[in-house]
């Protein structure tokens, strides 16, 4: 059963520290393991990569077959029914128009000294898309990742996934059409990231790695983060939601499951201030979980991970969700407007009883990858920004440069630096 707590109990603090504190993340020590193929990666490239491909996807690869062709995309995407090729342009298009809107613009101005200062904004030369192939598909998650870096001006986009027993789903390869990614390669694995970081024969570096993946695949990103740029290290998906009396319990259960069917830790939360509704939801979870084609997945899930919080006021919601700091919060409330501004830690927030956070997976526009294990205190979600740099413009003419300068001799001084001095004054004749 899942935890149920009660703000009012005297030990409530502690048991919600416990709560917080929880593990969900895989506890096996991979770090050895993925320096090792990391290693061998840099030492051997391409064949490095195919003797662990083949090991470990029994893929059947070589070094000439690690890319997948033009003609095996298109012909996986003609595969694909024309209800789900309509499903994923539309969600294509909602990505891209609410991405675009993220674009930043260069500012340059002249201050009253005459300096010249601003921000120009270009994009990565090269990104690396990670799409998890083994254990389910996820056409999704190749527009979540592929769409912003297309927007911010990505030339281009490599895409790697694993094919186990040689098998892709054709509508990961249809997204990848869509989506604008230039490149495919059958790879996966912490294999796959090492190949993307450091390039080998076949498979020329990138700049950035991102994507969600296994724990080898989360450490492999961790150990090359400084070579490229990485987005975030992505651990098991999560939903917060906060009900009043006006919430509909069947509704918040099936919410609640949706994250829950996950599995590989994910988490389910319910704040409510009813103690009604906390009943309800408990007794729908569990009638909702017989129907489902992966209840076993979902109910360990629920059984292990969820929780169930009953709070005074909609205020001590919030004050908790900031402290839970969750990828996904729900506000299930008649006026979500009045409360959404309290939510200060969230990776997403959906609005209302009809925003279901399965929209935001897949069609509402917003990006799935969002930041998780409480990391929302200090990161965003993926977006345009993640593909581009920020590159500082400073200029000065001689009248703005003798008016900066003596401030920045003296500083020159104070930190023993004077060569930096001379390098000033010199253009002054000082």
């Amino acid at each position: 059963m899942p935890i149920r707590l009660d703000s009012a109990d005297a030990d409530f603090e502690q048991q919600f520290q416990s709560l917080l504190s929880g593990k969900r993340e895989s506890s096996q020590d991979v770090n050895d393991t993925v320096a090792a193929i990391i290693a061998d990666v840099r030492a051997r490239g391409d064949d490095a990569v195919v003797e662990l491909t083949n090991k470990f996807d029994r893929a059947g690869v070589s070094a000439d077959t690690l890319q997948i062709t033009e003609a095996e995309i298109s012909a996986a995407a003609d595969r694909v029914t024309p209800e789900v090729r309509a499903a994923l342009q539309f969600a294509h298009d909602r990505i891209r128009a609410h991405h675009q809107k993220q674009k930043p613009v260069d500012q340059v101005y002249t201050d009253h000294l005459g300096v010249t200062l601003g921000s120009r904004w270009t994009p990565v030369d090269a990104a690396g898309i990670y799409v998890p192939g083994g254990l389910a598909s996820y056409p999704s998650s190749v527009l979540m990742n592929a769409v912003p870096a297309k927007v911010a001006g990505v030339e281009r986009i490599a895409m790697v996934v694993p094919t186990p027993n040689g098998q892709i789903a054709a509508a990961i390869l249809l997204a990848a059409q869509i989506a604008g990614v230039t490149e495919i390669y059958r790879i996966g694995g912490a294999q796959a990231v090492a190949a993307l970081a450091y390039g080998t024969a076949t498979i020329p570096r990138v700049d950035k790695v991102i994507g969600p993946g296994n724990a080898y695949v989360a450490a492999a990103k961790r150990q090359v983060f400084g070579q490229v740029g990485i987005d975030m290290i992505a651990g098991p998906s999560e939903v917060l939601v906060i009900a009043d009396g006006s919430a509909n319990p069947a509704w918040i259960a099936a919410d609640l499951i949706a994250q829950a069917e996950h599995g590989g830790g994910a988490q389910s939360i319910l704040i409510t201030t009813e103690y009604g509704v906390a009943d309800a939801v408990e007794a729908e979870v569990d009638r909702q979980l017989s129907l489902l084609p992966k209840e076993n997945i979902a109910r360990d899930g629920w059984n292990e991970f969820g929780a169930v919080i009953t709070v005074a006021s909609l205020t001590e919601a919030a004050t908790l969700a900031n402290r839970i700091a969750s990828e996904h919060v729900e506000l299930a409330i008649d006026d979500p407007q009045s409360l959404v501004s309290a939510i200060r830690h969230a990776g997403a927030i959906f609005l209302g009883h009809h925003t279901p956070e399965a929209i935001g997976d897949y069609v509402g526009g917003s990006n799935h990858v969002l930041p998780t294990a409480r990391t929302a205190r200090f990161a965003s979600g993926l977006g345009v920004l993640d593909f581009m740099k920020r590159t500082s413009i400073l200029g000065c003419d001689p009248s703005s440069l003798s008016a900066l300068a003596e401030a920045a001799v003296i500083l020159s001084e104070v930190e023993a630096l004077d060569g930096h001095g001379r390098s000033i004054s010199i253009r002054l004749n000082r």
